[in-house]
């Protein structure tokens, strides 16, 4: 019978099924530890408690129970005298509280043994009532490094480290990491996992989604998974091999698209916002359904519609019915995006863009035509369409495009000792971050009419009263500005998402008649009209830098460039306009690598305040423009040309009265104010950027 003296009283948490199932399975390891009992003139009754060992006796008596064990099988005891000395309390303490656990690298080890000597890991985790998962994350525990395991056992590292070394399966590069980790500070788990993945793909890349994982594997590529956090998919360790596949998907499907007989097919791995600037866009005509999918949507409908209905009143669905219904919409949308159907004349001089989108997609945009190839074609007699013009149909020429698209052209600037002077920002930094500026401006003045109409009133009362000479801000004839120099991440950006999606919705009620569209135009609501008014002056919209070249025809001073971002600056304060609500971060990518050391500290000292700048201070810039993207997340940091400049500066730039070729006020200090700071070719890269 089970003692009173047993100190084990809190019954939560106490399994007795699996030890149950550990004795049917190994027999009973330890004995019990039994008192005999005594009746009232102390003699033995032949009965015994049991004060050191009740979860053990209440496990085999449910095996009893459950007929796994007989009645009257023996089991090991350890008959104490009951006028011992030592007290049963006593007894049963010590036997709890005098075991010591078995170190997590025991454990890890006496796994990686079993599975060494023949038994699956389901038979592993079976046995000892874990998951598979927990048994599969012990093993790749015990696979680490011996000098790191070593470490761990030490206490020389904690269990978190040992599990971000886990990631790698490459011994030496996890012992370099270990040292350089302790070297540089950057012993974090989360740091640890960082450089150990570093110069790898994410299996979240759009290249990894387009590809497919499967694919990759098959083609030989291995990928790095984290079994204890959730790594989206893993890292892909051989990005050569991925950018290989990529190109010859794209070719693939670029020579499906040239045996259509359009004329040219351009093939990007990103497409640059504004890419179709400038081509005419042929008018197609969707496919109806025929008969069999006119059918399949019907039906599709119909069980939307009952399963909708169904389930009305419902606060929250099934998981079972929210997931049919998600199928069911994709499959409508489906129906909804049909092919079209072009004029083979218009195929003859047409052509098409090819891409991925950012979330791994394909896309295919058909139907554009160039300015050269507007004058009529004489297509040649062939006995099927002729191919010209396929700039895809090399995967050297894949490999090129996609190398300038992911590093973007941009200069790496060496890792050198610097001083600690804040020079001017690189002159193709401040025009990638002004393409941010003016986008986000467009996107702000087509919400705001009214700002949109003061502005236009603005630019002609001026031209018409006041002779200005300079152009300003706003091109009102109205021309769209395009960035020939761009950030790859300007064409996802939120603003070109939004000005994107605002523009194909006026393109589908505006006609293309030119007649029509007067019509169209005089019965509109005077609402529709400020509306779609904002939207077109908000294409005029230019806060670019560009440099002053006051005597190249269509250069600007740089007092016209002072004017320009006053009003940028106006604007944005008319708007309510924000870069950090439009989405712009500074990383590692787009300004932190771009920058020199000190305008990295310069950020974080700003962002993240003193103490965050002196923990980076000694870092590599690499290095440290990776931790400053970290520590700037949240921050709400902005570079200065993203800023709003002071309200006196404003109105000093606007105030200026002198003429364009005349004295100016001196352009911000993050500007650069040397054209020795350009290399020569992009100098003249910027002659045709103030063309434009």
């Amino acid at each position: 019978m089970l003692s009173q003296s047993n100190v084990r009283r809190v019954k939560a948490g106490v399994s007795i099924e699996n030890l149950a199932a550990s004795i049917a399975r190994r027999g009973l390891i330890q004995s019990l530890s039994v008192l005999p009992v005594l009746d009232a003139e102390g003699n033995e009754t032949g009965m015994f408690e049991v004060p050191a060992g009740g979860r053990r006796f209440r496990a085999l008596e449910l095996l009893v129970k459950q007929k796994r064990l007989a009645k009257t099988a023996p089991v090991p005891c350890v008959v104490r005298e009951r006028d011992d000395v030592i007290l049963a309390e006593e007894i049963s303490y010590a036997e709890n509280a005098d075991r010591e656990a078995l170190h997590p690298l025991d454990q890890f080890r006496a796994f990686q043994d079993m599975r060494a000597k023949g038994m699956p890991e389901e038979d592993i985790a079976a046995a000892h009532f874990v998951p598979v998962q927990i048994v599969k994350q012990r093993l790749k525990l015990a696979s680490v490094s011996p000098k790191l395991l070593d470490a761990y056992a030490e206490d020389g590292m904690t269990l978190e480290q040992l599990m971000a070394f886990a990631v790698s399966d490459d011994h030496d590069r996890q012992e370099k990491v270990w040292e350089a980790a302790r070297t540089l500070g950057r012993s974090q788990s989360w740091q640890i996992k960082g450089l150990l993945t570093e110069g790898t793909v994410r299996a979240s890349d759009k290249r990894a989604v387009f590809v497919g994982i499967d694919a990759y594997e098959k083609a030989g590529g291995y990928i790095m998974r984290d079994l204890f956090e959730h790594d989206d998919g893993g890292w892909l360790q051989d990005p050569v091999l991925l950018d290989g596949l990529v190109a010859d998907k794209l070719k693939a499907v670029a020579e499906e698209v040239a045996a259509e007989g359009w004329k040219w097919v351009e093939v990007a791995l990103t497409l640059p916002y504004g890419a179709t600037r400038g081509l005419r866009e042929l008018p197609g005509v969707a496919l109806d359904l025929t008969d069999e999918e006119q059918v399949t949507a019907d039906a599709l409908h119909e069980e939307y519609a009952r399963l909708e209905a169904e389930y009305e009143d419902c606060d929250e669905l099934p998981d079972e019915i929210d997931a049919r219904l998600g199928e069911l919409e994709r499959a409508l949308e489906a129906f909804d995006d049909r092919p079209v159907r072009y004029d083979p004349a218009d195929i003859a001089i047409g052509g098409v863009f090819v891409s991925i989108d950012a979330g791994g997609a394909l896309t295919i945009d058909r139907g554009y035509v160039r300015p050269d190839d507007e004058l009529p074609i004489e297509p040649e007699a062939s006995e099927g369409p002729e191919v010209d013009g396929i700039t895809s149909a090399e995967p050297e020429a894949l490999a090129v495009q996609r190398a300038v698209i992911t590093i973007g052209g941009q200069p790496v600037e060496p890792d050198d000792e610097e001083d600690d002077a804040i020079k001017p920002l690189p002159e193709r930094l401040i025009i990638e971050l002004t393409a941010h500026r003016t986008l986000a401006l467009r996107d702000a003045v087509a919400q705001h009419p009214h700002v949109a109409m003061t502005m236009l009133l603005h630019k002609l009362v001026t031209d018409t009263f006041l002779h200005g000479g300079t152009t300003g801000c706003l091109h009102a004839n109205v021309r769209e500005i395009f960035f020939p120099i761009q950030a790859e991440d300007l064409k996802d950006s939120v603003p070109a998402k939004t000005v994107t999606e605002r523009q194909e919705a006026w393109k589908q009620d505006i006609p293309t008649d030119e007649e029509a569209l007067w019509n169209w135009l005089d019965q509109l609501d005077d609402t529709s009209r400020m509306t779609l008014l904002a939207h077109c002056v908000s294409y005029g919209v230019n806060a670019l830098y560009e440099r002053p070249n006051p005597h190249s025809g269509s250069g600007v001073s740089e007092h016209g460039l002072q004017v320009r971002f006053a009003q940028a600056d106006r604007l944005a304060r008319a708007t309510g306009l924000d870069m950090v609500d439009a989405g712009w971060r500074p990383t590692f990518g787009n300004y932190l690598n771009r920058v020199s050391k000190p305008r990295i500290l310069e950020a974080v000292r700003e962002g993240a305040g003193e103490r965050a700048a002196q923990l980076i201070g000694h870092l590599k810039k690499g290095d440290m423009a990776r931790e400053a993207e970290r520590l700037l997340a949240d921050s709400g940091w902005l570079p200065e040309p993203l800023r709003l400049a002071d309200l006196a500066d404003d109105q000093t730039g606007e105030a200026s009265t002198e003429s364009d070729t005349g004295d100016a006020a001196a352009l911000p200090d993050f500007l650069p104010d040397d054209e020795d700071d350009a290399p020569a070719d992009e100098g003249d890269e910027l002659a045709s950027i103030a063309a434009e």
